[in-house]
């Protein structure tokens, strides 16, 4: 049975902002990389914005995250699994990322934040 889950399409100018956000805290503050890290901080209410990657395969990979995201009221998007990883800094794909301690990317966050609420209405 193929499984399949509601992605949005958040326009590109907020996904820039928030893998802007995502390299300044990077700098500044702290992030976690992979599914298992940004799973264990949303689930500890610790993460400010997750980004999830919209090009992961299998999907059920990262299929929970946008749950437990709403659950915890944690902000998410899609952004390439490539884009992730190197805002992240580690220069390979991975499936997921977070802020977890925002350093000077608080007013990046709460942009995008903002700009969240609009377009998952």
């Amino acid at each position: 049975m193929k499984m399949s889950y509601v992605k949005f399409e958040a326009p590109k100018e907020v996904v820039d902002k928030a893998l802007e956000a995502l390299e300044v805290a990077r700098d500044t503050g702290k992030v976690k990389k992979g599914t298992n890290e940004v799973t264990k901080a949303v689930e500890r209410g610790k993460a400010a914005l997750v980004l999830i990657g919209n090009d992961v395969t299998p999907p059920e990979i990262v299929m929970h995250l946008p749950m437990i995201c709403d659950e915890k009221n944690i902000s998410y998007l899609y952004a390439s699994k490539g884009d992730i990883g190197e805002a992240i800094g580690i220069h390979v794909p991975t499936a997921a990322g977070c802020i977890v301690e925002v350093g000077k990317a608080k007013d990046l966050i709460a942009d995008v934040v903002e700009k969240l609420k609009g377009v998952r209405k």
